[in-house]
C-alpha cells in the first residue's frame, strides 16, 4: 500500500481555501500554504495538487 492509498497519511492532508480580502489562498492542515491567487478555482486546484504530491 503506498503513502496515497494509505487512510491515516490522507487525513493529515486536509485542504481549504481562504479569503484574504481580494485573495484566496489554498491551506492544508500540515502547515502547507499555497501562494495567494484572485481566482478561487487557481486556489483550489494548488490545494489538489498539493493533496495528490504531498
Amino acid at each position: 500500500m503506498s503513502a496515497q492509498e494509505d487512510p491515516a497519511t490522507a487525513a493529515e492532508h486536509r485542504t481549504t481555501t481562504v479569503e484574504q480580502g481580494r485573495f484566496c489562498a489554498a491551506r492544508c492542515s500540515c502547515g502547507w500554504r499555497g501562494p495567494a491567487r484572485r481566482a478561487r478555482s487557481k486556489a483550489r486546484s494548488d490545494a489538489a495538487e498539493h493533496t495528490a504530491h504531498p
